[in-house]
């Protein structure tokens, strides 16, 4: 499982960072008419960075460890540009370009995976 992982590297983490977000967004927008509904959103690379294993090895056990995160997830919550009478900051505009970015990038993670995938059949296969 090990030697799958590293030919993958951080694109297999990332895919299913970058579905979470997708899933994030869309329950903003879902929810866009909710009153008092906060927007959320994942801070991709602070939970990338903690995901990796290699992100800070430390040499000793004396060593001070970082302090977590009080959300291990990356949710954090949006501010918003223009504040709403019923205190929901959901801004379908910036939601609906945030969620077309997210998935432009899940698709390329997607294709990087696949052209990753596909060589490592070729390789099995002696082509």
């Amino acid at each position: 499982m090990n030697m799958i992982d590293n030919a993958l590297g951080v694109h297999a983490q990332a895919l299913g960072l970058r579905s979470k977000r997708m899933e994030v967004l869309a329950r903003n927008i879902a929810n866009a008419d909710t009153p008092h509904f906060k927007a959320k959103d994942v801070d991709f690379a602070s939970v990338l960075k903690q995901t990796r294993q290699d992100a800070l090895n430390t040499t000793s056990n004396l060593h001070m460890a970082l302090p977590m995160e009080e959300n291990p997830g990356g949710e954090k919550y949006r501010v918003p540009f223009n504040a709403s009478f019923d205190g929901n900051t959901v801004e379908m505009n910036v939601e609906q370009a945030k969620f077309g970015q997210v998935a432009a990038d899940y698709q390329t993670t997607l294709n990087i995976l696949e052209n990753r995938v596909s060589g490592i059949r070729r390789a099995l296969r002696g082509d």
